[in-house]
């Protein structure tokens, strides 16, 4: 067993915690989504690159460029919205 295997579960967990920020209709909640989304990225790169899984390390890569995206996106929607 890996000694970094117990990363996994956090990583799970943060990702599920993001799922459910991002459906938020308030930006704020969003924002802080979209920050858990790319801590878990960052923890599932952490986690596969020990493990070989690299088809899973190119998808988190992939997932942090959308996540910046959309973290952009929610931003400048935000800051527009503000009085």
């Amino acid at each position: 067993m890996n000694s970094l295997d117990w990363i996994q579960w956090p990583a799970m967990l943060v990702t599920v915690l993001a799922a459910w920020l991002i459906g938020s209709q308030r930006a704020r909640r969003r924002m802080i989504g979209f920050w858990c989304f790319i801590l878990s990225n960052i923890l599932w790169i952490v986690w596969g690159w020990p493990a070989h899984a690299y088809a899973l390390i190119t998808l988190q890569i992939c997932l942090f460029g959308l996540n910046l995206r959309g973290f952009r996106k929610n931003f400048k929607g935000h800051r527009d919205q503000q009085p």
